[in-house]
């Protein structure tokens, strides 16, 4: 396993060709995956390990009102039902009511939106936190029933989708005891 104290980090991801810096560590595969407290559409705190005992799909998007968050929250909603008891999570920073308009527009519910606008607790726990806008960069994890991080991408530019069919791959490979 291994740690880190780095908390910023340059050359991992670029916004529209240019070079970001992302805060907090980088999470690998094999790390323990780090707890964080978002907020569900209620508004309610929603803790990361309240979710444990199951594989989890975390698709890390800057915001779900953008072409490439959208498509890339649609595919992870239509590709859920394959996925067993696993759960899908997609972060942004959009505040909860805008998560829950946007999954009530499109007509996505296998995927649970999770909302990080209040103090980057997963952006920081993950590396995700993008300095510069307060945005989070794009990424996808994979975590199993365990806790275990078994599958990590940081995408190299925040407007290109992630490999999905891999993060999909890990998720059934981990399933679910």
């Amino acid at each position: 396993m291994r740690t880190t104290t780095k908390t910023e980090r340059t050359g991992v991801t670029a916004f529209r060709g240019k070079p970001v810096t992302l805060l907090g560590p980088e999470v690998v595969a094999g790390d323990r995956a780090p707890d964080f407290t978002v907020l569900g559409n209620d508004m309610a705190p929603v803790s990361f390990s309240s979710l444990s005992g199951t594989t989890r799909v975390i698709s890390v998007v800057p915001s779900l009102e953008t072409p490439v968050c959208d498509l890339q929250t649609r595919r992870f909603n239509e590709a859920v039902t394959g996925l067993g008891e696993a759960v899908v999570l997609t972060v942004s920073v959009d505040l909860p009511f805008a998560q829950a308009r946007w999954c009530g527009a499109a007509g996505v519910e296998g995927v649970r939106t999770l909302s990080d606008h209040r103090d980057l607790s997963f952006g920081l726990a993950y590396g995700v936190a993008i300095k510069e806008f307060r945005l989070l960069a794009r990424a996808v994890f994979v975590v199993d029933a365990t806790d275990t991080v078994v599958h990590a991408e940081y995408v190299p530019e925040v407007g290109q989708l992630p490999d999905l069919d891999a993060a999909l791959d890990a998720a059934r490979k981990a399933g679910t005891p």
